[in-house]
């Protein structure tokens, strides 16, 4: 699991070798005649530069009724109390071996960058959405995406150990996917989704099961949540992983599928 996501990094990433405009990640919109969904592509772990959050994705997310997100992850040490109810437990399912591992993996690759996932822009997302009394809701639960993760098979694909283009051969592992991370950071920041075209094609290459369970069944799935969403009048800002916006399979291809054409709106 570890050497498949990391190749699949790996083999998207392109060497960043001009200095960073202003950033303007992917953001589209899917609308009827009273009903407007925003759909905003993410990066999970950013340094700290919040320009990402200016002009249309402000605009738009001011604009926006509720947010949806993923999932919503636990905060701090204790239990999750809700705004009702009794306090939720964290889920009864232990995280493999191989998802902790390449958890910590991306992590740490991600820390050498300067990039945190309290920058990540699901959480800054999540805290101006609270602050401002914006009701918050995930597509998923945690514990839906932690038995998705042990259900995954660890694979290994065969170009895994080979290095991509560009990579200074007998470079450490780490330093090479801490180094992917970044110029992925750097394409997310202009809204080059075409880095992420190339992630899902390696994924999709060297292990197909992941492929599926990861993003084509949960896109499929979230395609529906929206329509269903769309037959209630107001406002909505979706932020999903901008690899869930990229690609063949995306949440965007889904939905033409169903009739609701979506546009770019930067």
């Amino acid at each position: 699991m570890v050497n498949l996501l990391a190749a699949a990094a790996l083999a998207a990433a392109t060497p960043a070798t001009t200095p960073a405009p202003q950033p303007d990640p992917a953001m589209f919109v899917v609308r009827d005649t009273d009903t407007t969904v925003y759909l905003f592509g993410t990066f999970h772990a950013l340094d700290g530069d919040p320009q990402w959050f200016d002009r249309d994705v402000r605009n738009a997310f001011e604009q926006s009724g509720e947010l949806v997100l993923e999932t919503l992850l636990p905060e701090g040490p204790g239990p999750v109390v809700p705004k009702r109810g009794l306090p939720i437990r964290p889920p009864s399912v232990t995280p493999s071996a191989s998802f902790l591992a390449t958890t910590r993996m991306a992590i740490n690759a991600g820390q050498a960058q300067g990039m945190q996932v309290d920058n990540g822009a699901d959480m800054v997302l999540r805290h101006v959405a609270e602050a401002e009394g914006k009701p918050v809701q995930g597509l998923e639960t945690l514990e839906f995406q932690l038995n998705m993760f042990n259900a995954m098979p660890a694979a290994v694909p065969a170009s895994a150990s080979a290095p991509r283009a560009g990579q200074p051969v007998g470079e450490p592992p780490m330093e090479s996917l801490s180094k992917a991370m970044a110029e992925m950071q750097f394409a997310w920041k202009r809204g080059d989704q075409s880095v992420f075209v190339r992630m899902l094609g390696q994924l999709e290459t060297g292990s197909p099961d992941t492929y599926r369970m990861m993003f084509s069944d949960r896109n499929a799935r979230w395609a529906d949540w929206i329509a269903a969403r769309m037959q209630t009048p107001g406002t909505v800002f979706v932020a999903v992983g901008a690899g869930h916006l990229a690609g063949k399979d995306s949440v965007l291809v889904r939905l033409a599928e169903k009739g609701i054409e979506s546009q770019r709106v930067n």
